[in-house]
């Protein structure tokens, strides 16, 4: 998708290493500024797929973010805190947990949105740069593979920040979100039961 735009202030985005672009980037040509969009699904990818382009950010010297989650119904709290994330380096991966994580976690109904679909509504955000699900109950094994600069996580979990330890030794740091009053997939889940009751 491309857009144009007047005007010469939005700051230019860089190719990385054999993926198109970042989510968006910008071109000037014929004296007008071009806004493209990166196919969201070119974003999901696998660990092995990811290593390669953790080792060009590391090599250019470009912060890689990482956080990790469930994200079963997104809501203006996942906007806020992914948002967040991004802005504390060059690029953000998402580690999103499997289907069957998130039921060992959570328990059943959830999750209530399978995972390829969530991996699809993230990748549609232009905070999320890169989507990767993994099979675990926690994202360490993916943290000790790609080894990213920067590691947020909700200030809800200030008191047991998964991966702290693998991100630090390797001269990493962790950022802690801030929280959006009010704004909770559970808090969703329960106005719908809530609004539609059984038989109603």
């Amino acid at each position: 998708m491309t857009t144009a735009i007047l005007g010469d202030t939005f700051p230019l985005r860089t190719p990385v290493f054999g993926y198109p672009f970042l989510a968006t980037y910008f071109s000037l040509g014929s004296g007008m500024l071009y806004m493209h969009m990166r196919a969201y699904d070119s974003k999901i990818m696998t660990a092995a797929a990811m290593k390669p382009v953790r080792e060009r950010f590391r090599k250019e010297g470009r912060k890689l973010v990482f956080t990790n989650g469930c994200f079963d119904i997104l809501h203006a709290g996942h906007a806020d805190y992914l948002a967040f994330a991004r802005q504390q380096g060059d690029a953000l991966i998402v580690g999103l947990n499997s289907d069957a994580s998130v039921r060992r976690l959570k328990g059943e109904p959830r999750p209530l949105v399978p995972q390829d679909d969530r991996a699809r509504m993230l990748a549609a955000l232009e905070a999320v740069d890169f989507v990767v699900i993994f099979e675990e109950d926690d994202p360490r094994r993916l943290l000790g593979e790609l080894l990213p600069d920067v590691l947020v996580k909700g200030e809800d979990w200030a008191h047991n920040v998964v991966g702290r330890d693998i991100v630090e030794k390797a001269g990493g740091r962790v950022v802690l979100a801030p929280l959006t009053t009010g704004r909770s997939t559970t808090n969703i889940i329960n106005r719908i039961v809530t609004s539609y009751p059984r038989g109603g």
